[in-house]
Formats: C-alpha cells, structure tokens, sequence
C-alpha cells in the first residue's frame, strides 16, 4: 500500500500499523508493463528510488547491502563456484556483484519483466556495469519454466532476487520451485533466496525452509542484514545446501562496500526469538 503527496511517498505495512517515508524531488519515470507498474523517482535524501506496484524495490544509497548480502556469503561458501543462475535481479545488482569473483565462468540472468532491466540501464547505470561482461547472459522469461527445463546439475549456484510472494512470485516460493532448483544444482550446490523481514515475517522465512527441506536441500541457514527502506527495515536471506553445510568460507580480494569476514559469520547469528518455534 502507497500514499503519495506532491513532496513524499509513503509505503504503508498496515498489518504492522507502521510506514517508510521518502521526500520526493522528481519524477524520472513511470510505465504499466506487462506485467506490473514500474516508477521511478529522484529522492533528496536516498538517490533514485524505483517502485514496482507501489513497492520500494531499491534505492541508490542502500541497494549495496541488499547486492551484496545476496551473493557474497553464498559464493564464498561454495569450493568452487564457476556457474551461477539468477532467477528475477532485473536491476542487475546481483549480477555485478557476482561477476566481481574471478573464478565465475558464467552467470545466467533470468528476468521475468525485461523493462525493469531498461530502467535500471537507464536510471541506475551503476548497477548495471557488468551487464556487457562477456561471462553474463541475460534472458527475459519465466524463471520457474526456465529452472524446471535446466540441464540438471548444470548450475553450482541459483539466487533468486525476486520481489515479495503475490501474484506471479508466489510460485518462487513453492516446494516445487525448491525441488526444480536442487534438481538444477551441482553436487555442492548451494541456492539462496531473499525471504523477507525477520521481524514482520518469520512464520515466511520458517516455511520457505521447511519446504526447502522438503524439496530434498540437507541444511538451511539464514542471513540477517539491515536493509533500511524495506518492511522494518531488516531483512533476510534463506541458503540451502545440497550437500552437508561447509564448515568454512574463503576470503576473496573484492571491492564492497557492507560485506566482509566479519560480516559474513555475524550475519548467521540466529536471534533468540527466531529459535522460539511457539512465538
């Protein structure tokens, strides 16, 4: 739910009786896509901001935290990860950050709404600087159509950066959807999936890995960052593991910004009330 005024929009969760506010300077953009509406403005305190059906999807001055926290831990706790599958990242966020690790040999994109790509291109061309890089390949279809049909075994990572579970996304979050991605993963395949507020959504995240598990994953494991323009400003990411869990991670000489050793073990550091199954 959205409230606009000339000067601020506001997205209101009004099952937690809260909302997020942003000053508005500028209106860059706005289109109904096929398949949602698609906005983009200029902030005067947090950069470009883009808006899908009303939703914050990422602004200029916090996507780092949300890029990075979805692709570093999971890449550095794979041995060797050489193939790597995005389901959803149409900012192309996720695909830089990924491409930032030497040792990928190749990186699919698969992205339902391909206008969302053409205006990050264009308004958040940052995030898009390794979309030229001869190791992406960038695809505009159904996800979940194009993980049932995928080579098994052919990827040794798949992050789904996609948007909350309605309409069309619900089915991201499927056993299904969890099974098609083990069968698409190499031996030590590792899959990570944004799962929303730890503190607005904690029966979601229980259940995605609950079904993760049932889709035949050996462990999961959560990943607890701040992201402060989404829900309650702290978020998630679930990993699920094909093989046994490793045990240690490796230490890459990367440019970030948020992500580091520290992070990446801080990060798994399960709060108490996530522990309580009766709260």
């Amino acid at each position: 739910m959205k409230l606009m005024t000339e000067k601020w929009f506001t997205e209101i969760y009004p099952d937690e009786g809260c909302a997020l506010s942003l000053e508005l300077s500028e209106k860059l953009h706005e289109e109904q896509t096929d398949w949602q509406k698609l906005e983009v403005y200029q902030t005067t305190g947090f950069g470009r901001l883009m808006l899908l059906d009303g939703c914050i999807m990422l602004t200029s001055r916090d996507n780092f935290i949300y890029h990075e926290m979805m692709t570093h831990p999971v890449l550095c706790m794979h041995p060797a990860p050489e193939n790597v599958l995005i389901i959803g990242g149409g900012d192309c966020g996720c695909l830089r950050e990924v491409l930032k690790h030497r040792a990928i040999k190749h990186v699919q994109q698969v992205e339902l709404d391909g206008r969302v790509t053409w205006a990050s291109e264009k308004y958040f061309p940052e995030l898009c600087a390794s979309n030229n890089d001869p190791r992406a390949e960038l695809s505009f279809t159904d996800g979940v159509s194009f993980i049932e049909q995928a080579e098994s075994g052919r990827y040794d990572i798949i992050i789904v950066d996609s948007v909350d579970p309605v309409g069309q996304a619900t089915r991201l979050y499927d056993k299904e959807f969890y099974r098609a991605c083990f069968n698409g993963l190499s031996n030590h395949g590792i899959l990570v999936a944004q799962s929303e507020s730890p503190l607005f959504h904690k029966n979601l995240i229980q259940s995605m890995q609950s079904r993760m598990a049932d889709a035949g994953f050996k462990g999961t494991t959560t990943l607890f960052f701040p992201q402060c323009t989404y829900p309650s400003g702290w978020w998630s990411a679930s990993m699920a593991f094909k093989a046994d869990r490793p045990s240690n991670h490796r230490s890459v000489d990367i440019e970030t910004k948020y992500y580091n050793n520290a992070i990446h073990l801080a990060a798994q550091a399960m709060p108490q009330f996530m522990l309580n199954t009766d709260k």
